[in-house]
């Protein structure tokens, strides 16, 4: 029933869906004090003011909204139309073009999902498709629904596993590139502590091992939702010069230098972060046979 609902609202025009995001965002924060507590705990104490965050109540439910559309809208239609403008794309392309592969870095924020349908719809003619690590839901109707948003032009997905994290290892050393979210909080043994916004946080260290190992340029992303459903501006800023690239670094000085780069982002469009996001939970064990982080060691 569920996947039939988002069919049915993926063919709503998209800007309908993300005004009614909007007001949904807005409900669950009056309707959840939880969910009110944590989002303003994380935003004040990275130092923003309530004028700053609190269009991300609504943001937060645009997003939502969204989904249908990109995970279940026909087979075929474009995305590159939602897409106002791009900004930083021909430096990101001149660095594909040098062969060493690419990664982009896009925390939560802004439209991540779309970032990664638009770029690899406007590049796999040129450069070949985006290959990402994809782990599959638990759920069926969610996995059902999900691949619809895989099944898409110019995306290459490869299961959150050593042989996974091997095959994008490859794919980088070919010249090929990929997006990773970086704010997400790694099982244990997968990570280390650095700060994040003043703050420890348990931070991935596979996105800056791939950096390392395979000698990719690495970029900062991110998809902006322009308001009153004008669409989308898309945003490639190179993050190089850091101690994430560098072989030499510590993990926990690589980890380091990819979160200061994730709070330039933040800081310039904090009405579109995922406050409410457990950034600082503790990490959870991790499965032997799922430590995709062994791979890039």
């Amino acid at each position: 029933m569920l996947v039939v609902l988002f069919r049915l609202l993926a063919r709503v025009p998209l800007p309908v869906m993300q005004r009614l995001g909007i007001a949904f965002g807005w409900l669950v924060w009056w309707t959840s004090p939880r969910y009110r507590q944590r989002f303003v705990a994380n935003a004040e104490a990275a130092g923003f003011t309530p004028a700053q965050y609190r269009p991300a109540i609504g943001a937060a439910g645009a997003m939502a909204a969204e989904l249908p559309w990109l995970w279940a809208r026909p087979r075929g239609e474009s995305v590159l139309p939602r897409v106002a403008r791009w900004e930083g794309l021909e430096a990101f392309e001149a660095a594909l073009a040098e062969g060493r592969g690419v990664i982009i870095v896009t925390p939560h924020l802004g439209s991540w999902e779309m970032y990664g349908q638009a770029l690899a719809e406007r590049l796999v003619d040129t450069h070949g498709p985006l290959t990402a690590l994809f782990r599959p839901p638990r759920k069926a109707w969610m996995a059902r629904l999900m691949e619809g948003s895989r099944d898409r032009a110019g995306l290459q997905t490869v299961p959150t596993s050593v042989k996974g994290v091997r095959s994008l290892m490859r794919a980088l050393r070919a010249g090929g590139y990929t997006g990773v979210l970086p704010d997400q909080v790694p099982p244990l043994g997968q990570g280390v502590w650095a700060p994040f916004f003043g703050r420890p946080a348990y931070t991935m260290t596979l996105l800056p091992r791939l950096a390392q190992q395979t000698g990719a340029r690495v970029f900062l992303g991110v998809c902006e939702r322009l308001p009153r459903g004008a669409g989308y501006a898309i945003r490639c800023e190179p993050f190089d010069g850091t101690a994430m690239s560098d072989p030499e670094a510590t993990p926990e000085a690589a980890a380091a230098a990819m979160n200061e780069g994730i709070e330039r982002l933040i800081r310039r469009l904090p009405q579109q972060y995922v406050w409410d996001y457990a950034r600082y939970k503790q990490p959870r064990a991790a499965a032997a046979a799922d430590d995709a982080g062994k791979a890039a060691a």
